[in-house]
C-alpha cells in the first residue's frame, strides 16, 4: 500500500463499497450541520434541500411531485 496514492485508494474504495463510503459522508455531513445549526436548522435544510431536488426533477421534465410522494407512500 506504499506506492499507491490517496486517489488510487478512494477510488478502490468507491468501487468496492460505494454504498458504504457515500453513508460515512452523509453521516458526516449531518453531524457537521447539527454541531454548527443544531437540529431544527438542519432539519430545515434538509426540507429545503428535497423541496429542490423535486423542483429540479420537474424541470428536467422528470417525475414531479405526485409521483415522489406515489414511490414514498405507495398507492
Amino acid at each position: 500500500m506504499g506506492d499507491r496514492s490517496v486517489y488510487e485508494i478512494l477510488a478502490d474504495l468507491l468501487d468496492g463499497h460505494r454504498g458504504a463510503a457515500i453513508g460515512v459522508l452523509l453521516g458526516l455531513l449531518v453531524a457537521l450541520l447539527l454541531i454548527i445549526f443544531g437540529f431544527w436548522k438542519t432539519i430545515f435544510i434538509g426540507i429545503c434541500i428535497l423541496i429542490g431536488y423535486v423542483i429540479g426533477r420537474c424541470y428536467d421534465g422528470e417525475d414531479g411531485p405526485g409521483a415522489l410522494w406515489k414511490r414514498l407512500f405507495g398507492r
